[in-house]
């Protein structure tokens, strides 16, 4: 069997990228919100149905930059779940603001609505939950608690992209949703991100925020970043997104042959899509309870690596377990979160994955023999 990734990036076909890049040659603009940039904001505008859309250079900068434009006061606490990719962390620390950590649900690995309020004390000022594997946090109870204590919701939305619940574009909950463009993701710009918003105040700040605080030729108001996205990344969205919605079909095909073959053995959990949920199968996460499946995570890793086949530990290690944090937090504190990243392993998945593939990962995980 040849070498199989955990992840392989979508692409359009070639022709088609060129087709769309051959004006930037023309135009020679290639950055600082050109037409590309412009096209891609609108079609996402529409796609997502979103009030507001701005494009940044990748999903981390959406984020901290996000966080940024709300001023909060440095050393407040921000309610969040180390049950994340380390950006998310990174994004609050690196605004001088101080990470509160709460533990997940254990069906869908989304931040623990009913641990949330036990946290909030007179210095938070936010939450910021996370959809996980395209797992939709519970929106509704959030945002009660938000209400009631006025807190600000921002959503590191990376994972979810295109999808809806109780038919509602995902883009739309919170004050803000980021969301990710790497090459990795659902959709991709290459590099990228996004964030969707209604208050158009705060997409003033934003923009200025992205392009060094810069207001007009001679007013710099703020201390921003550079993190445009460039015209060639916004080529490739406007192409992906044409594709999109085969792109997630054939992805629906994967995740079912996954779940046709691994469902119902013992010590191996399957990430099911949740009620009400459009949902964009972005990843296939397995948990492995070792006492009954008879290996460990690690153990299946290092099997299927044997077997020419990718799978990443995700997220392994929490945020709280991290070196550069775990001087301050105790992983402990968040029991169900640490449990769940030691049994944690997510199984390759993309559009062109063959169920041939799949048959074969899941052959392995099932403890037969392969017969090339």
């Amino acid at each position: 069997m040849s070498n199989i990734l955990v992840t392989r990036s979508s692409m359009p076909p070639m022709q088609e990228y060129i087709d769309e890049i051959t004006a930037i040659w023309d135009s020679h603009w290639l950055t600082n919100m050109g037409e590309k940039h412009k096209l891609l904001q609108s079609e996402l505008k529409k796609m997502l149905e979103a009030d507001n859309v701005e494009l940044f250079t990748n999903g981390h900068m959406a984020l901290e930059l996000t966080i940024q434009a709300f001023g909060f006061k440095e050393g407040s606490e921000v309610i969040t779940t180390p049950y994340t990719f380390i950006s998310t962390t990174h994004a609050i620390v690196r605004n001088r603001l101080k990470p509160v950590f709460c533990d997940i649900n254990p069906n869908n690995y989304t931040i623990d609505v009913e641990k949330i309020e036990d946290l909030i004390t007179d210095k938070t000022v936010a939450i910021l939950p996370v959809h996980v594997y395209g797992n939709i946090c519970d929106v509704e109870k959030i945002q009660q608690i938000a209400d009631k204590h006025g807190l600000k919701v921002i959503y590191d939305a990376a994972h979810s992209f295109g999808e809806k619940y109780k038919e509602k574009s995902v883009a739309e909950f919170g004050d803000v949703s980021c969301f990710s463009f790497h090459a990795t993701k659902v959709f991709n710009t290459i590099e990228g991100g996004a964030a969707c918003y209604s208050d158009t105040a705060l997409g003033t700040k934003l923009y200025q925020l992205k392009n060094f605080g810069i207001v007009d030729e001679e007013t710099i108001n703020g201390i921003g970043a550079n993190a445009k996205m460039n015209e060639f990344c916004a080529a490739m969205g406007i192409c992906n997104l044409r594709h999109f919605d085969e792109e997630i079909a054939k992805r629906e095909v994967v995740y079912n042959r996954y779940i046709e073959n691994l469902e119902g053995i013992q010590g191996i959990k399957t990430n099911r899509s949740q009620e009400n949920v459009k949902y964009n199968y972005a990843y296939f996460p397995i948990i492995i309870e070792p006492s009954i499946y008879g290996k460990t995570r690690d153990d299946l890793h290092d099997l299927l690596l044997n077997n020419g086949i990718g799978s990443r530990r995700y997220f392994y290690p929490i945020s709280n377990a991290c070196d550069c944090y775990s001087k301050e937090y105790d992983a402990n504190d968040t029991p169900i979160a640490l449990d769940i990243s030691k049994k944690v392993l997510t199984l390759p998945m993309y559009a062109d994955l063959t169920n041939d593939i799949v048959d074969k990962i899941c052959s392995i995980i099932k403890g037969q023999v392969i017969k090339e």
